[in-house]
């Protein structure tokens, strides 16, 4: 009888491991969608969600008359959705998400979910990955600080159907519309 209770334990440990492990109070978002949801309520937190509709394409279409031309155009006019949530510690369960490894979330997700990291041109401190389908971009994912507050991020998601040349146009005035939003 005694033998045979031992045989149970590491399976009963296990087990409860894995419920500790499920139920833990910091659970990592497994997407891009999944982050904003989960945090964009919190304390120290800013969430703006542009629907893809006229207002979203003239503010980009300002910034792009700087420069670009048709695949800017073109670009533009293939969003869908344009998401910025940005962070600064402003409290002591915001400075604690800093702690628990929020920026390490973010990256790991882009990890998992499979985004190719991308290395603009230019001296931006803006980080890119991408998400393709077949041959086209669906989306584009932007990372950065918040200039000016220390244990900062900015993660900007911009959903829609581009080609290469777009992207490249897009990732030209990305830089600008991150500073408008921080």
């Amino acid at each position: 009888m005694k033998f045979r209770f031992l045989s149970w334990v590491p399976l009963v440990a296990l087990l409860l491991m894995a419920g500790c492990r499920a139920a833990g109070p910091v659970r990592p978002a497994r997407t891009v969608a999944e982050f904003f949801n989960k945090y964009e309520n919190r304390s120290g937190f800013k969430a703006t969600d542009w629907n893809a509709g006229l207002t979203t394409r003239l503010l980009l279409g300002r910034l792009g008359s700087l420069g670009g031309g048709s695949d800017l155009t073109q670009a533009l006019s293939s969003i869908r959705s344009f998401k910025v949530l940005t962070f600064a510690p402003t409290s002591n369960s915001a400075q604690k998400l800093v702690a628990d490894g929020l920026v390490s979330e973010v990256n790991g997700l882009l990890a998992n979910e499979r985004y190719s990291p991308l290395t603009p041109s230019g001296d931006s401190n803006i980080r890119y990955a991408t998400r393709k389908q077949g041959d086209r971009i669906s989306e584009v994912v932007a990372t950065s600080s918040v200039t000016g507050a220390p244990d900062s991020f900015m993660l900007m998601s911009i959903g829609g159907n581009f080609t290469q040349g777009q992207l490249d146009q897009l990732l030209k005035i990305l830089p600008g519309v991150a500073d408008m939003t921080k």
